[in-house]
């Protein structure tokens, strides 16, 4: 069976200080289904791309990551893109240009998992039927994954992203998301209780903080991860491989309940994911690792 991401594909042309600008492969959900096919698990993507230079250079990005391309429709007259500003830390910022309006998305039952997240469940008119698409995964059986992955400078208003995730989250057996993202969604809310509380509901959650490592919690526990050691060339994708990771790691257990891993495991899953992310930020642009980079 195979793994279906739903979402953005787009080109994040990343402008360094002092440099000049470099297109690069990019979108979340894009990022995340490179991401997972690396690491050997069969993946679908559903995005809409133009036929022009920044479409061709992300199906050459699937092409050669192994990831089948279902393209919806209708065709965009350009691809989207996104200006990635670098400080000096590595971390960016993004300004989008962003067409998402699916016609219609592939049918759930015939994927193993589903992911959405980003800007594909917050921006309309797609965003309603990624809503739909989750509750008839849920309803089918179908694991679904959710990464909100939220973008200000898209949608600024802080409660859209929060009915967002109330309309997602419930549906969802596996969550993640940036200490970012949570101080936007859950304002003053300290992450390992968050990452606890959401637990409680029978997902399985993961939280970054970045330099300080990740948070991997079920109803069972938290686990704390410590950060990988890593000289950072920028940060850009790092959350995505994360995401990629967890999910590549529970594809390689058959997709386990969450309250069926216990700390141990809940710790193994997290260093996984974390190296991934690690390598990610060692390179330039989102280039997630293989499995032979993560095999000792």
């Amino acid at each position: 069976m195979t793994a279906l991401i739903v979402g953005e594909a787009l080109v994040d042309v990343v402008q360094r200080p002092g440099a000049e600008p470099e297109p690069h492969a990019g979108g979340s959900p894009f990022n995340v289904a490179v991401g997972l096919s690396r690491l050997d698990v069969p993946t679908r993507l559903a995005a809409q791309l133009a036929d022009d230079a920044y479409g061709d250079l992300l199906r050459d990005r699937l092409h050669e990551s192994d990831v089948v391309l279902d393209v919806l429709e209708p065709v965009p007259a350009r691809t989207s893109s996104a200006l990635a500003t670098l400080a000096d830390d590595g971390s960016a910022s993004y300004e989008f240009d962003l067409t998402w309006d699916p016609a219609a998305l592939p049918d759930p039952g015939e994927f193993e998992v589903v992911h959405v997240g980003s800007l594909g469940t917050s921006l309309e008119p797609g965003a309603a039927l990624v809503a739909d698409l989750v509750v008839m995964a849920d309803a089918l059986g179908v694991p679904v994954s959710y990464d909100p992955n939220v973008r200000l400078t898209v949608e600024p208003d802080p409660e859209v992203w929060r009915r967002t995730f109330e309309a997602i989250a419930p549906h969802a057996g596996i969550i993640k998301m940036s200490d970012e993202d949570a101080e936007t969604l859950f304002p003053g809310e300290e992450p390992a209780a968050l990452a606890e509380r959401l637990a409680g509901g029978g997902a399985l959650v993961a939280i970054t903080l970045g330099g300080d490592g990740a948070i991997v919690a079920n109803a069972q526990g938290v686990a704390t991860i410590e950060p990988a050691t890593v000289s950072v060339v920028d940060t850009i994708g790092a959350g995505d491989s994360f995401m990629a990771a967890m999910l590549a790691w529970c594809a390689a257990y058959s997709w386990p309940a969450a309250d069926e891993l216990d700390l141990t495991e809940l710790t193994d899953l997290g260093m996984y994911a974390s190296s991934a992310a690690a390598i990610t930020c060692s390179r330039p642009g989102a280039d997630p690792p293989r499995t032979a980079d993560l095999t000792p």
